[in-house]
């Protein structure tokens, strides 16, 4: 059973099951939903909790399935909590999982937590994954992109009592504290609580979030390339400058930027050549945000265009490992400032 992060404290107030599995890459949230499923298992009598944590490729999964078996000591119910970090469990571990799920989605004296990570494709396919899913509850939790930041920020602030002002200053001031917290939502999460103990219930202004709020934000090499295809030439000059004074690394940044314009010209030829674009952006793994961005931005590319432009990234590649190129700045991060703001602004124009 396939259950949204949002749903699920609905789900938990019509009474428990067996089986959970927890699974995404935000950290609060997962967190969150885990704290959840806890607390309403312990006002369901589990007052015992176990936790295991899958360290490696030795881990003992006797262990896990004898929790799962044995009575417990001290309450009449047990919770037991069993942690992935890489998402891997192994061959082992599959079959110890399968098992468990059987076990775990039919007891009425032990509630099974099973915390992930983000999983790929072939993880979501896999017959330990099956398992859990038939047999409990799965919570996926999305990340909350930068599109949705300001709104999330409005609701927790309601949570606590407080908002912002109404109308176009209220957004701007969402679009301010989002700007400052992207990328970092337990940092977000942080921010918010300490408004609450600075200010009252009631209206927040701008002045408030700005001499309050500190700049936490985080990114990554993926995000700036959506926001490149999305033509969003401020956001993507600022999360640059983020992720050269972040220490990530330029080959890093450059690959994702690159990657992106070899797919646009990919793609660009098999639509020449007569294929329909939806099938020519599969057969190049495009999917989620950056597919709904290239179906936009394509029928505005020409193919001499994007020559040029694959043209540019391999010479953006020679500056940024150190190879000095005519007409192109010589810092391996101006050179990066000036492929992604070429590329960004012509998608501001699609």
């Amino acid at each position: 059973m396939q259950l949204a992060f949002n749903a699920l404290e609905t789900h938990l107030d019509k009474g428990l099951k067996g089986l959970y599995t927890v699974y995404g890459d935000e950290a609060l949230l997962v967190q969150e939903a885990c704290d959840a499923i806890r607390a309403k298992a312990r006002a369901h009598g589990f007052g015992e909790r176990v936790v295991h944590t899958v360290a490696g490729a030795r881990f003992d999964w006797s262990e896990v399935l004898a929790s799962g078996a044995a009575m417990s000591l001290f309450a009449d119910k047990q919770l037991i909590e069993l942690r992935i970090p890489t998402g891997k469990p192994g061959k082992e571990g599959s079959v110890a999982l399968q098992e468990l799920a059987q076990t775990g989605g039919s007891s009425d004296d032990t509630l099974t937590l099973v915390v992930l990570p983000r999983l790929d494709a072939a993880s979501t396919k896999s017959g330990w994954f099956g398992a859990l899913d038939a047999c409990g509850v799965m919570v996926k939790v999305d990340s909350v992109d930068r599109g949705a930041l300001p709104n999330w920020i409005a609701q927790r602030l309601g949570l606590q009592g407080q908002r912002v002002q109404s109308g176009e200053m209220g957004q701007q001031t969402l679009a301010y504290f989002a700007d400052r917290v992207e990328g970092n939502l337990l940092a977000a999460h942080q921010e918010i609580q300490k408004l609450g103990l600075l200010y009252p219930k009631g209206e927040l202004t701008l002045d408030n979030i700005e001499s309050a709020v500190l700049n936490v934000a985080r990114y990554d090499a993926f995000k700036l390339s959506e926001a490149v295809l999305s033509g969003k030439l401020a956001r993507v000059q600022r999360m640059l400058d983020g992720l050269q004074a972040e220490g990530v690394a330029a080959v890093l940044v450059h690959w994702a930027l690159a990657e992106d314009i070899r797919t646009l010209s990919r793609v660009k030829a098999a639509t020449s050549a007569g294929k329909a674009l939806p099938m020519a952006l599969r057969e190049n793994r495009v999917w989620g945000p950056r597919e709904r961005l290239m179906e936009r931005v394509l029928p505005t590319l020409q193919s001499k265009q994007l020559a040029q432009w694959v043209v540019m990234a391999h010479a953006v590649d020679g500056v940024v490992k150190g190879l000095p190129q005519d007409d192109l700045p010589q810092a391996p991060w101006r050179a990066l400032h000036h492929m992604a703001t070429t590329v960004c602004g012509h998608c501001a124009l699609a």
